[in-house]
């Protein structure tokens, strides 16, 4: 059975609750947000901290938030609940709602396969008859929750053609993912255990699968690049995720791109440095064309991306340049909401003090100058898009 707006809320079915009182069902006339989402969930943090204000300012309305974790990278549950506890008190020690914990598969049976949500974070918001009233990215509650809580979102035609646009753009990812699990899941397994032939052969069938998939194609450039180091075969596949990021003129696919050549987390030294270069020029052009410093266009992701390539060719400037436009777009004509500018800043200043060889500070956050990468980043085989 679908899972769309108007259907009945499933039940909450999990091992353990780590943060807040266990839920055992869905009170009438309270309205419930449940995300799913995982510690290695890129926006993961600021969508946190983004639940948090959600859960304050809505308290007093009968809103009652509950985080699900049921998809770590983790081989057993006690890995991934341990890992969970750590993440939490890291991060977020002051939580003000629920975190819910499943290693079964339970909720994602119940939950995201009937709905063909096949991303994280996903929110479901339930209102106060216990039936679904939004299905989607977590960005968009703030919009549709006061109509949620007003009673006038479900019987709107916008809420309507919003699901089934949903469901239209959802089914097929979903479908997609259902390829993808098993090949996942033989990759991460050898990726354990630094069987980098095995983790290359599971990314070459993904390949012949979904050829335009972003996660295997840097998966393919990375384990041949940066594990197995074979550049006789790794050179070509990155010409051509190059090119083909220059030909979708898609901003993500050409930062990651750039990330594979430039990123500190990666070792270079075996890259032809000329076609290293050629190619970061090439690809640093094309995202400044697309994003340019006059546009209101978030800089945030690309910005940082380019200036590491200027930074390494020795035009240390322009580097300095496209940080400071990154740091000047975050307050700009369409300013970012504040805990995803508190998850940025602290790389953007490293990288800033770093190119600049001395101290940077921005109000009361400030950054000298290091070695290391910002924010403990470590090599990874790739690195999942959400």
């Amino acid at each position: 059975m679908v899972l769309r707006m108007g259907s009945p809320a499933p039940s909450i079915k999990v091992e353990d609750w780590l943060r807040g009182e266990p839920l055992a069902n869905f009170q009438p006339g309270k309205v419930y947000i449940v995300e799913f989402w995982a510690t290695w969930c890129r926006p993961g943090v600021a969508e946190m901290l983004h639940l948090m204000r959600l859960q304050e300012k809505y308290r007093d309305s009968g809103v009652e938030v509950v985080a699900v974790a049921d998809n770590e990278d983790a081989p057993t549950a006690v890995e991934a609940r341990t890992k969970l506890n750590a993440r939490l008190t890291e991060r977020c020690s002051n939580l003000n709602y629920r975190i819910a914990f499943d290693y079964t598969g339970e909720m994602n049976k119940l939950w995201m396969k009937p709905s063909f949500s096949a991303r994280l974070p996903t929110s479901f918001v339930v209102d106060r008859d216990g039936q679904i009233a939004f299905i989607g990215h977590p960005s968009q509650l703030d919009e549709i929750l006061p109509e949620v809580l007003n009673g006038s979102w479900r019987t709107s035609d916008k809420a309507k053609a919003a699901d089934t646009e949903r469901i239209a753009k959802s089914e097929p990812m979903a479908r997609e993912q259902t390829l993808e699990k098993p090949i996942d899941d033989r990759f991460w397994a050898a990726v354990k255990l630094e069987d980098w032939k095995t983790a290359l052969w599971a990314i070459e069938e993904g390949i012949a699968l979904m050829p335009d998939d972003i996660n295997f194609r840097l998966a393919h450039a990375h384990l041949l690049l940066h594990k197995i180091q074979d550049m006789w075969t790794g050179l070509p596949v990155m010409r051509q995720l190059v090119r083909d990021a220059i030909d979708k003129n898609s901003e993500d696919w050409m930062v990651s791109a750039i990330d594979q050549l430039f990123h500190p987390a990666n070792d270079h030294s075996r890259l032809p440095p000329a076609e290293r270069f050629a190619m970061g020029k090439e690809l640093s052009e094309h995202i400044l064309a697309l994003n340019p410093p006059q546009g209101d266009s978030p800089k945030y992701r690309s910005y940082p991306a380019a200036a590491r390539y200027y930074h390494d060719n020795g035009n240390n400037d322009r580097a300095i340049e496209l940080v400071e436009l990154t740091l000047k777009s975050l307050d700009g004509p369409e300013p970012i909401p504040d805990e995803l500018k508190e998850h940025l800043l602290p790389d953007l200043l490293q990288a800033l003090a770093n190119y600049r060889g001395g101290k940077v500070c921005y109000g009361a956050l400030c950054a000298a100058p290091q070695n290391k990468l910002p924010g403990g980043a470590k090599a990874r085989p790739g690195e999942k898009n959400t």
